[in-house]
């Protein structure tokens, strides 16, 4: 069904349409929740505004607003505060027709985008022979959020997990497996095939070469220029290292699918860098001919400086001295294929706040090239996941923390907490088990979504593996005691009723129900989760005030019972929808 504006959208039509009376902008009437819910449910400033235009006193422009506000029946009340301030406190009536439009709306109060946009979103971004590790978490959690949330709002979203499996450390592992199994086929020049179809390494193998080849390419000369000629050849097409490489990548992407399925994400592209090579040459022989890319110092390359830039701007590097394609070059290659095939009208690159600048020159370089404009291309850059330190995530010896050893101290610490809580013991060890793995993963997403995506966190695992405060496992023990009510009240033939509103507490609920729509909004502009996860939280502690101050099943009222039934389950809907958004699956039961 069709979506109700909500009522700041409602009261700034009634405000509006004062201002426009009075000969002023119907703009001067936004209303927006007041700074002092103690005094009022909303607020209007407009009047100051038109004073200034006008010429007149504020307070004088504010009454007549006032005046014409107390003619809705949203309004219960609406007075003068300060030098003009307009407060406003809405009806019983207002509320109650607002908690019902809500209560049978399946979107729960959320509006949808007036146009619907193709949107890609790059996310993920892991490399080809490593396994994925703590520092990936924040890309994947943001990103399949993000993607949740556009999705929802109506943008038709294409994710890609865009790995890394094209660079120079492709060519480092060639050799690498080189030294150690020289007499493989992979090797051999005059091998015609066909190429074995079990991989010659595993993901131990891979974990274990990777560093090591990485190590030796760094501190020897001679070391790195093989390798670029290993990656240059492997780039070229030579059979035997395409056949190995290929063998890298699908052992690589089983762990990542797993880590994947673990924390309930999805990609519909699983392209890496290599996907963009097909494009390069195109590109090259396009921006030469156009005098757009140009030979410097044995590379093609494309400047991307402006005479309005206030730091230094290197060009974009399309193909390096060695012939081997750069990470520039890739992802150029990979806008100019997203064109061909998606034609996003926005594409957002979840990355580390460090890549700034390389996503700046090759946003500008698109640009230039007249690919995709710059307007349209977006990195949404974030902080990293520290230890108590303050200092990036580590194990106790030092080293990277894997991302499934992460998730499985996470189920350990919950399965404890919920033992300790007496949560969970009359179900079966296997239910158990998946109701602690929902309520790690809850923890692990809502501790990293809930702050400001651009800032550093301190993850402090036994903290936000509690059933009290601003963590994942509070909303989730609210969601599943409406879950738990709503089967009694089945079991009693309680039926949820129409929405009266009387108490404080209900107020209150339903002024967080209808919050949703903008917060919803709000996180879509700006491409913050934070912000979704502030509603839930607010969303959870209003039901708790209120399942406090109104009881439901006891009610002797049977009028008052099935009203305040039907707004749990209000509160419910939406809550289901809000942690569906950040990645969170709420269990039947604790």
């Amino acid at each position: 069904m069709t979506t109700s504006r909500d009522l700041a959208a409602l009261l700034s039509d009634a405000a509006g349409a004062a201002f426009v009376s009075l000969g002023l902008e119907a703009s001067l009437g936004a209303v927006r929740r007041s700074d002092r819910p103690d005094l009022a449910d909303f607020q209007c400033n407009g009047a100051m505004a038109a004073a200034k235009k006008l010429g007149k006193n504020p307070r004088d422009i504010a009454t007549a607003v006032v005046d014409a506000l107390k003619t809705s029946p949203l309004v219960a009340s609406s007075d003068v505060a300060g030098p003009g301030f307009i407060n406003v406190k809405l009806s019983a009536e207002g509320l109650s027709k607002r908690a019902q439009e809500i209560a049978a709306d399946d979107r729960a109060g959320a509006q949808r985008v007036e146009t619907p946009r193709r949107v890609v979103m790059d996310f993920g971004g892991w490399n080809v022979a490593k396994e994925m590790h703590i520092g990936h978490l924040r890309s994947t959690v943001i990103g399949d959020s993000l993607q949740r949330l556009f999705r929802f709002m109506g943008d038709s979203v294409t994710s890609d997990v865009h790995l890394g499996d094209w660079g120079l450390q492709m060519g480092q592992l060639i050799n690498e497996v080189k030294l150690e199994q020289p007499n493989l086929p992979y090797f051999d020049e005059s091998f015609t095939g066909p190429y074995p179809e079990a991989s010659p390494v595993t993901m131990d193998d891979l974990s274990r070469l990777y560093p090591l080849a990485s190590g030796k390419s760094k501190s020897d000369e001679d070391r790195r220029n093989e390798d670029r000629q290993a990656t240059q050849e492997l780039q070229s097409g030579r059979p035997g290292y395409r056949a190995l490489w290929r063998h890298f990548c699908s052992v690589t992407r089983v762990g990542l699918e797993r880590e994947c399925k673990s924390l309930g994400v999805t990609f519909d592209l699983w392209k890496g860098e290599s996907d963009a090579e097909p494009f390069i040459p195109q590109i090259v022989d396009d921006l030469k001919s156009r005098g757009i890319s140009e030979f410097d110092a044995g590379a093609w390359i494309v400047r991307v400086a402006r005479e309005s830039d206030k730091k230094e701007m290197p060009p974009i590097i399309l193909v390096n001295r060695d012939g081997a394609i750069g990470y520039h070059g890739s992802d150029l290659g990979t806008i100019v294929d997203r064109k061909q095939s998606i034609d996003p009208q926005l594409s957002l690159y979840i990355v580390d706040q460090r890549q700034a600048l390389h996503f700046e020159q090759v946003f500008r370089a698109s640009d230039r090239a007249g690919y995709l404009p710059e307007k349209e291309l977006e990195h949404l850059g974030f902080g990293t996941v520290n230890g108590p330190d303050g200092k990036p995530f580590k194990t106790r010896e030092g080293g990277i923390l894997k991302l499934h050893e992460f998730i499985a101290q996470a189920d350990a610490v919950a399965t404890a907490r919920m033992k300790e809580a007496e949560l969970g013991s009359d179900v079966s060890e296997a239910e158990q088990a998946d109701i602690a793995h929902k309520v790690a993963v809850a923890a692990i997403k809502f501790s990293d979504l809930s702050n400001v995506r651009t800032t550093n966190y301190i993850f402090d695992l036994d903290r936000f593996i509690s059933f009290e405060g601003k963590t994942g496992p509070y909303l989730l023990f609210n969601a599943v005691r409406i879950k738990s009510l709503a089967r009694r009240a089945e079991a009693e033939g309680v039926k949820p009723g129409a929405i009266g509103i009387e108490l404080d507490a209900e107020r209150a609920l339903v002024l967080q129900l209808d919050a949703f729509s903008d917060a919803l909004r709000s996180a879509y502009d700006k491409r913050m989760p934070h912000i979704l996860c502030d509603h839930a939280y607010l969303l959870a502690q209003a039901f708790s005030g209120f399942y406090t101050a109104a009881p439901i099943l006891v009610e002797s009222d049977p009028v008052k019972k099935a009203s305040r039934f039907a707004l749990a389950l209000a509160t419910l809907k939406q809550l289901e929808i809000v942690l569906a958004l950040i990645g969170i699956d709420i269990p039947e039961r604790m």
